[in-house]
C-alpha cells in the first residue's frame, strides 16, 4: 500500500471525528487501563511460586494500551509483540494474516496476550489456538476494549477495560483508514459505505 499525503487525504481525517461521536473521554479510557492493571497486579502477585509471564502485545493496534499498561503492572514480566491482522486498512475482517511472530519462547508458559479491541474475536481465537499449538501452558487474553455485537465470540476475554457499542470506534489505538490511533479517548466515527 503507498502512503499519500495529500490535502484530501487530511481533510478526509479530519472529517471522520468532526461527524464522529464521543464514546468515551480520556478520564474513562485511563480508568479503565488502570482496572485492567489492578486485575493482572492481583493475579500475578498473590501467587509467589508462579513462573513470571511472558506478556505478547498484538501490533499495531494494541501499540497504545500496551505501552500504558504496562507501566502499572507490579511484577517481573517478560515484553514481546506479534502483528496479526485481519484488517489492514479495511474496515471489514479479512483472512487473518501473521506479520511477525513472537520471538520469545511460549513453551510451558503463561502468555498474557493484549490487545486493544476484542471485535468479532477472530484474530484473537486464531491467537490464542497458535499460542497453545506453539506449547503455551496457558493463554490469558486481555483486552482494552470489548466490542458489543450481539452474537457469540469464538473467543472471550479474561480482562476487559470497556464496553463498546457495536459501531465503528477510533481512538486509543484503535484507527480507521490509519487515522487517529493517537486519541486518548474513544469516539465512534461514521464508514464509507
Amino acid at each position: 500500500m503507498t502512503y499519500i499525503d495529500s490535502e484530501y487525504h487530511r481533510d478526509k481525517a479530519r472529517k471522520l471525528l468532526a461527524d464522529g461521536e464521543l464514546i468515551f473521554d480520556a478520564k474513562a479510557v485511563q480508568d479503565a487501563v488502570d482496572r485492567v492493571a489492578d486485575q493482572l497486579n492481583k493475579r500475578f502477585n498473590e501467587d509467589d511460586s508462579a513462573p513470571f509471564p511472558l506478556v505478547l502485545g498484538v501490533m499495531g493496534g494494541a501499540v497504545v494500551f500496551c505501552g500504558q499498561l504496562l507501566t502499572r503492572l507490579k511484577f517481573p514480566l517478560e515484553f514481546d509483540y506479534m502483528h496479526v491482522t485481519r484488517y489492514g486498512s479495511k474496515d471489514q475482517g479479512g483472512k487473518i494474516e501473521w506479520k511477525v511472530i513472537p520471538r520469545s519462547n511460549v513453551e510451558g508458559r503463561t502468555v498474557v496476550v493484549l490487545d486493544d479491541i476484542l471485535d468479532e474475536g477472530e484474530t484473537l481465537a486464531h491467537v490464542k489456538e497458535r499460542l497453545l499449538d506453539m506449547g503455551a501452558a496457558e493463554v490469558v487474553l486481555a483486552v482494552f476494549a470489548d466490542k458489543d455485537i450481539g452474537k457469540v465470540k469464538p473467543v472471550k476475554a479474561d480482562y476487559v477495560g470497556l464496553t463498546l457499542p457495536n459501531k465503528f470506534v477510533v481512538g486509543y489505538g484503535m484507527d480507521a483508514y490509519g487515522y487517529w490511533r493517537n486519541l486518548a479517548e474513544i469516539w465512534a466515527i461514521k464508514t464509507e459505505s
